[in-house]
């Protein structure tokens, strides 16, 4: 398919959705890796997994806009980095989509998922109880979502293991549109972090990404 939207957010900070529709082999087509990437890919089992390894790649090519090699690994705790470019990025994936976001200067975590009933069925182990206060029965599954891509997305930025999306990361009560934004707090091992987050619906899709200040402001 190709990029199917894009967001700007600031000067030098964007995210973009990949509707993946391509083959193994055209993904391939658009990429330079190396040998050290075509033995991970091996490796791993064909199908889905293949496709949104390498979608995510080939989004973040179109997005950094450049013909040359994208040197992209993972950090101890599977944090995603790029050696070769400035930019912090995060990559996200769920079914038929892609997701990624980069920025210059400021850490970012993003999120997509595919909207299901079976988000009420695991609330309670994400959502503490003054959060599921604030949940309405109104588009109660998209609520629910949101909260989920957010917990994500903050816990992707800060990019450390062993953070509980129920004690650690704390979200503020928010009314649910199909777009939106609200307050996060990080609290884990001494350290508190707040953010903003947003989310935002797209198709039956739900996206929640944001952005730390930049260092040294």
């Amino acid at each position: 398919m190709a990029l199917v939207y894009r967001k700007q957010l600031d000067n030098r900070t964007a995210f973009a959705l990949w509707k993946i529709e391509e083959t193994v082999e055209e993904l391939l087509a658009q990429l330079q890796l190396k040998a050290h990437e075509r033995a991970y890919l091996d490796k791993m089992n064909e199908g889905k997994r293949h496709l949104h390894w390498l979608s995510t790649r080939v989004l973040l090519r179109k997005m950094l806009n450049t013909p040359v090699y994208i040197d992209c690994q993972i950090d101890e705790h599977g944090k995603p980095y790029l050696i070769n470019f400035p930019h912090h990025i995060s990559l996200s994936h769920s079914f038929d989509y892609a997701a990624v976001m980069i920025s210059e200067g400021k850490e970012v975590g993003i999120d997509i998922e595919q909207i299901s009933s079976k988000i009420e069925r695991i609330a309670n182990k994400f959502m503490n109880d003054s959060e599921m206060e604030f949940i309405t029965d109104k588009s109660r599954d998209e609520h629910l979502y949101a909260c989920w891509c957010a917990k994500e997305a903050v816990y992707k930025l800060q990019g450390k293991k062993n953070v509980s999306f129920k004690d650690h990361i704390r979200l503020y009560a928010f009314q649910y549109n199909e777009f939106g934004k609200f307050n996060a707090d990080l609290n884990v091992n001494g350290i508190h972090r707040a953010f903003e987050v947003h989310y935002e619906k797209f198709e039956d899709y739900m996206i929640g990404y944001c952005a730390a200040p930049e260092y040294g402001k």
